[in-house]
């Protein structure tokens, strides 16, 4: 008769650490029931179709710009007098350090465009609807504020181009009537630049950080689990009833193929495309020209209704009103205010209070499509405004001077006279196409509505 062999200590031990960790398990479920809270989390059911994942790509991107922020944060060196040469350092000379600015912009223009993506499938599918009024709302936060840490970020380098956009900034608050000194002053710490990168620094790693990681556990973890997620109506089968797989394993093998997809293609890009080299453009130097290059698509907007909005200087009681520069911020201030109380907006237009699990087509609401279509015309004229430059002057200088360098090229530049056409053409488009795009959408969503 054979005699059973003794287990070997390798055996041993596995079956003594799956052993602890079920009683641990255990002791903890009996003094936290965390058993009958979990289990039917993990049977909650998420959609399917790729578009609910624009979000997801969002996340990520947040949670490497994050890590990135944390590595550069440790050798920047937030003086003014060296901010530029500590960013030149992380560039150069910091192993890794230029990988990691890469990923950290990269991840900064993926993050900046899923939110964007992702507003626009909730728009147009109408999910801002009730119950979900206030999920859109902090979206729309967090949209303004991630606007808002990426010029933070730009400025940050205190290259020649950060502080060109540091200037410009500087002049929107000097055109503000009576007030208009003082906000630059507490801004800038008096004169320009003054303190403003010590203070952009504590804004752009402390406090905007700070509130994001509030925020967007509250918008894409807690409010989306507490609600039932929108249905499809290719998928539906009823108002009430939702379809779709079970978070565990179904969702969550597909947001982890999601975030490794995410981070691969962001680091691919900073690996292989170089974007802002500051030893290139040199350190801040008063007087001097910009260097050759555009601002990112998101402030390109500001920056181009800047150029297309004529430079109006109105006199009033010894003042010289310059509502030019408002015009630009104002734009951007009723945008984001009419996009946060948009749900209450539709509502008051068109009467429905009821609750909406279902998400519309575009096509079934015609005119939110054509309004949708029409915006984004609108600032796509803007942004139309940085394409086009006007050829810079010939250079010259007095006698026993040196010879001033060239001024740098732009990416597309035009003879004075054909500039000047270029920005009427753009000052008309920017309120006619709008109008046009509003009503070719509005008749195309309502003929396939009469089809369908």
């Amino acid at each position: 008769m054979a005699t059973p062999a003794k287990p070997g200590r390798r055996a041993r031990a596995v079956a003594g650490s799956a052993k602890a960790a079920a009683g641990s398990a255990l002791y903890l479920d009996d003094r936290l029931p965390f058993a009958r809270w979990f289990r039917p989390q993990l049977r909650k059911l998420f959609p399917s179709h790729w578009s609910f994942l624009l979000g997801e790509l969002a996340l990520y991107a947040f949670v490497l710009l994050v890590l990135t922020g944390t590595f550069l944060t440790l050798f920047y060196k937030p003086n003014p007098d060296v901010a530029f040469s500590s960013v030149t350092e992380i560039s150069l000379e910091v192993r890794g350090g230029l990988l990691m600015r890469q990923v950290h912009h990269w991840s900064a223009t993926v993050f900046v465009l899923a939110i964007v993506a992702h507003m626009c499938r909730v728009f147009f599918t109408g999910a801002f609807r009730r119950p979900r009024e206030l999920t859109w709302m902090l979206g729309v936060v967090l949209f303004a504020l991630a606007l808002f840490e990426s010029f933070l970020g730009v400025s940050l380098p205190a290259d020649q181009l950060a502080m060109t956009g540091l200037r410009q900034a500087q002049g929107v608050l000097l055109s503000v009537p009576l007030v208009g000194t003082y906000l630059s002053a507490f801004v800038f710490d008096g004169g320009f630049p003054g303190q403003v990168i010590p203070r952009l620094f504590v804004l752009h790693v402390l406090l905007v950080p700070g509130i994001l990681l509030a925020v967007v556990p509250l918008h894409a973890l807690i409010l989306t689990w507490r609600q039932k997620h929108t249905e499809r109506r290719a998928t539906a089968v009823g108002e009430r009833q939702v379809t779709g797989g079970p978070f565990f394993p179904y969702f969550a093998v597909k947001n982890g193929a999601t975030a490794l997809f995410t981070i691969g293609a962001i680091a691919a890009l900073a690996t292989f495309v170089r974007v802002n080299p500051v030893w290139e453009h040199g350190a801040y130097a008063q007087g001097g020209g910009p260097p050759s290059a555009q601002p990112f698509w998101y402030y390109g907007v500001l920056d181009g209704a800047q150029r297309l909005v004529p430079a109006w200087e109105i006199p009033v009681g010894g003042y010289v009103l310059q509502p030019g520069l408002w015009i630009p911020p104002l734009i951007l201030l009723v945008f984001f205010g009419v996009l946060l109380l948009y749900p209450f907006l539709e509502r008051r237009f068109t009467g429905d209070g009821d609750h909406h699990e279902l998400l519309d087509r575009p096509s079934q609401a015609p005119v939110r499509t054509a309004l949708g279509v029409a915006v984004i015309t609108f600032f796509t004229v803007l942004w139309a405004g940085t394409w086009v430059s006007q050829s810079p002057p010939a250079m010259h200088s007095a006698g026993g001077f040196p010879v001033p360098g060239a001024a740098p090229a732009a990416l597309l530049t035009v003879p004075p006279g054909t500039y000047e056409g270029v920005v009427l053409g753009l000052r008309v488009a920017v309120f006619v196409l709008p109008v046009v795009a509003f009503l070719v959408t509005r008749a195309i969503c309502r003929r396939r509505g009469v089809t369908s």
